[in-house]
């Protein structure tokens, strides 16, 4: 019987309150559940993003990989792992001052050889495409409050297909290269409360590790 109401109030806090914390996240799901029944949806009583998207396999392979067991850092981690889906439309960006994203991250891509950038690093973007090509997972860490335009076609996902191949244009549009549809992108600041604007919340999910 809740099924329906918990996924909708999941799928709203997946959308929306990655980049808020612990207490204003309770708050707006407060709210919701109570609209929801209002309305006549019915919620399980007490609601938990956790309980309905994450089981307790996933739960226990997180903390292997170093990731907190407290509830919020399980609520980031059902964000990120959703975001990296291939139907996902928008990349995580981690606000992670304390470096527990990063740590979680590069533990449980290392076995599908995570790549780590940052976007000081000279010839990044070639790091960048031969990832892309072979699938490979990459972490660009410790960016500031803009982003590289270079990056925008990743972050937008303006992946497309001609002649049979999957094709994503890095670097220009004369530079197409073939994109494998394993490839998973990550970005962290240690910035503690960053201030981006606006062009740049609604090309990543926004995820707060603080």
């Amino acid at each position: 019987k809740t099924l329906a109401g918990d996924v909708f109030v999941s799928s709203a806090c997946v959308a929306y309150l990655g980049a808020f914390t612990a207490p204003f996240r309770l708050e707006m799901v407060t709210k919701w559940v109570d609209l929801c029944r209002e309305r006549g949806m019915v919620v399980s009583d007490p609601f938990s993003l956790v309980k309905t998207l994450a089981t307790p396999v996933q739960m226990r392979e997180w903390a292997i990989m170093t990731l907190p067991t407290d509830q919020m850092s399980l609520e980031n981690a059902i964000m990120v792992s959703i975001c990296t889906t291939p139907k996902s439309k928008r990349w995580p960006m981690m606000i992670d001052p304390q470096g527990q994203a990063l740590k979680w991250i590069s533990r449980m891509e290392a076995k599908s050889g995570l790549k780590t950038i940052k976007l000081s690093d000279q010839g990044y973007i070639r790091t960048l495409e031969q990832a892309i090509r072979n699938g490979t997972p990459v972490i660009i860490k410790d960016v500031g409050e803009t982003l590289d335009p270079a990056l925008e076609p990743i972050l937008l996902k303006q992946v497309y297909t001609a002649n049979g191949r999957t094709l994503i244009n890095l670097g220009g549009p004369d530079n197409a290269i073939d994109y494998d549809p394993a490839f998973r992108f990550y970005i962290t600041t240690k910035i503690a409360n960053p201030k981006y604007l606006p062009d740049v919340c609604i090309k990543v999910t926004i995820v707060n590790f603080t």
